[in-house]
């Protein structure tokens, strides 16, 4: 298991940017894939983007692809993402997750995440 804690959410205007940080403690950073997932108000969690344990492959969810940027700093047991163009359906609670994956690929589906942050939440004002 280990220990996520997410920063840097707050409120933005619509064409601003913002950067998330997730600090992970506990087992080995570097064996963990990572994963954002976001939840609006009143709509089911979903998937933003992930990144694989060395960072060589990422995803993303098509409502924020070429708009957001996942990375991760496997020295400072750190995932980020970077959030451009924001727009006030972007506002939303957002999640950090960790997936035990040593793969080169990643997974978009929650389950397969099993530990979570408690979210920062993110509002982006018209």
């Amino acid at each position: 298991q280990v220990q996520l804690v997410e920063s840097g959410g707050g409120l933005v205007q619509a064409g601003g940017s913002l950067r998330l940080s997730c600090a992970v403690s506990g087992r080995t950073f570097s064996s963990y894939a990572m994963g954002w997932f976001r939840q609006a108000p009143g709509k089911e969690r979903e998937f933003v983007a992930a990144i694989s344990w060395s960072g060589g492959t990422t995803n993303y969810g098509d409502s924020v692809k070429g708009r957001f940027t996942i990375s991760r700093d496997n020295a400072k047991n750190t995932v980020y993402l970077q959030m451009n163009s924001l727009k006030p359906e972007d506002t939303a609670v957002y999640y950090c997750a960790a997936d035990y994956n040593k793969q080169t690929f990643v997974h978009t589906e929650q389950y397969r995440y099993n530990s979570w942050g408690q979210g920062t939440q993110v509002t982006v004002s018209s």
